[in-house]
């Protein structure tokens, strides 16, 4: 082979790579939550949790925060806010209030999700989710 065709392959080799690697999705792009996982422990009949739902966009979401077992069904917990709008490129708290129901563990998911506005119904068809893992205990 070559000098001439070597250069041309690693060349092709080189711009393939690159643009691969520009359209593969990026973790900096993706709705996102902190912390992701944790563990309470509480001398109440329930458990209090902080999130941070954050939003990598330049544009603005809408945003509703749910809590769920760790088979993901609906757990009655407190949360404020529980839907809010979130700016671009911002993070806020949200305060989570999950009742142990008499068990001494409780295991939730919290998760926020993102809701399209009214006006992107008909463009906007996802609906991405981010959940974290947490663990309460309960100390006598």
């Amino acid at each position: 082979m070559n000098k001439m065709n070597l250069k041309s392959i690693t060349t092709t080799s080189f711009l393939g790579c690159a643009l691969a690697l520009l359209l593969l999705p990026s973790q900096a792009s993706a709705q996102a939550m902190s912390p992701m996982r944790g563990q309470v422990k509480s001398f109440a009949d329930s458990f209090a949790l902080k999130v941070f739902p954050a939003n990598p966009y330049t544009h603005r979401i809408r945003i509703e925060v749910k809590v769920y077992d760790q088979d993901f069904n609906p757990v009655k917990a407190q949360v404020s806010p529980a839907k809010f709008t979130l700016g671009g490129r911002f993070s806020r708290p949200v305060n989570v209030i999950v009742p142990f129901n008499g068990k001494k563990f409780r295991k939730v998911r919290v998760c926020t999700e993102s809701i399209p506005f009214p006006s992107q119904k008909k463009t906007t068809t996802i609906k991405a989710q981010v959940c974290g893992k947490f663990l309460g205990e309960r100390v006598n």
